[in-house]
């Protein structure tokens, strides 16, 4: 592909210093990752609409463009000239900044996933914690947003936000803590190699209770249904975000989408071998096969099999009460976490799957 490339530009590119060099590169590929989850954001609230449209005998966004493909680019345009409201008698920085305090985490979370078996922004050994300490953030633009209005309603919702995501936070921590056991390292790529090899090999296997709390509890993390109360118009309009428009309010529409592609990226990572493929050990289809081949067609597969879930939970259940989503994060999901852990540590001792010599 060198061929491609005029000779001026390569001198050009030769004569920069390799500090620069590597800044622009960085650079590059963080801009391509964030301009490309962009879009994915956007077409996955049309596949949104569309399968919950389908589930009820409706046909979804069907107007703008063939399909309706050009929806979200509608919904875009009507955000951004919207005018941006701030309320009287609310804190205006506090007020303007929390939607970035909900955006910036999501999309710099995704500088430490391997999107493939060689490509990934920042290879730190510690990802797994950085993972864990950014979803974490999140949390702050929903409670400021909903400090910040100086309203009632908004700041019931931030409330129940932040002791919602407290409560499923430690369960998800307790599990990745199985996924650190199995993998035996915290950097993500790790661990994506450690279930090389084909299905068999997937922690999900020996994880499966593991499997089921992380993927709920970042349903629960994510404020999507059926663990919505902090946007329970039925009870507080609209919650955190009730004072919210324009602009502002497209950067947490956009932070929880990307929040819902995040999650369902983490748990094809740490459960079903993110770019592995499920057929790699079966030798019957010949060595140069593609499907044995692990690649980013197989995150991406496993990545909108969840997506669909989401939404598939989101157009079956009906809201929880707020008892009800402490008592199963509090009561349920962290003693079945500390549980299996303890039958994960058997397993380590007797040699069982993954620790099998």
């Amino acid at each position: 592909m060198s061929w491609l490339i005029p000779q001026f530009v390569v001198n050009i590119w030769e004569s920069i210093p390799q500090l620069f060099q590597h800044l622009i590169i960085i650079t590059s590929q963080i801009l391509g990752v964030t301009i490309v989850l962009i879009l994915t954001v956007a077409f996955t609230t049309y596949f949104e609409r569309k399968v919950i449209g389908y589930m009820q005998g409706r046909l979804g966004p069907n107007r703008v463009g063939p399909f309706g493909l050009g929806q979200p680019f509608a919904d875009v345009i009507k955000l951004v000239i919207k005018e941006v409201v701030i309320p009287q008698r609310s804190n205006r920085f506090l007020f303007l900044i929390a939607p970035l305090l909900s955006m910036i985490p999501a999309l710099a979370t995704w500088a430490v996933i391997p999107l493939t078996g060689s490509f990934v922004i920042a290879d730190i050994n510690a990802g797994l914690l950085y993972v864990l300490a950014l979803t974490s953030v999140g949390v702050y633009g929903v409670i400021l947003g909903g400090w910040a209005t100086n309203s009632k309603y908004a700041f019931l919702g931030a409330m129940r936000s932040g002791a919602q995501i407290v409560a499923y936070e430690i369960a998800m921590g307790f599990a990745l803590v199985g996924v650190l056991m199995a993998g035996g390292s915290l950097n993500l790529g790790d661990i994506m190699q450690a279930q090389a090899g084909g299905f068999s090999n997937w922690f999900i296997i020996p994880l499966l209770p593991l499997f089921f709390v992380f993927f709920i509890s970042g349903v629960a993390e994510t404020n999507r249904a059926p663990f919505d109360v902090t946007e329970g118009e039925s009870e507080i309009v609209a919650g955190f975000h009730v004072e919210y428009s324009g602009v502002a309010f497209a950067l947490f529409f956009l932070a929880e989408y990307a929040n819902i592609i995040l999650i369902s990226a983490l748990t094809s990572i740490f459960f079903l071998g993110g770019v592995a493929s499920p057929m790699e050990g079966w030798t019957f289809l010949g060595e140069g096969s593609f499907l044995r081949e692990p690649g980013f067609f197989w995150l991406a597969t496993k990545i909108s099999f969840f997506l669909f879930v989401f939404f598939w939970l989101r157009a079956t259940f009906p809201r929880y009460r707020y008892d009800q989503i402490m008592r199963l994060g509090w009561k349920i999901f962290i003693p079945i976490t500390i549980l299996w852990i303890a039958v994960e540590a058997v397993m380590v001792w007797m040699k069982i799957g993954p620790w099998a010599v």
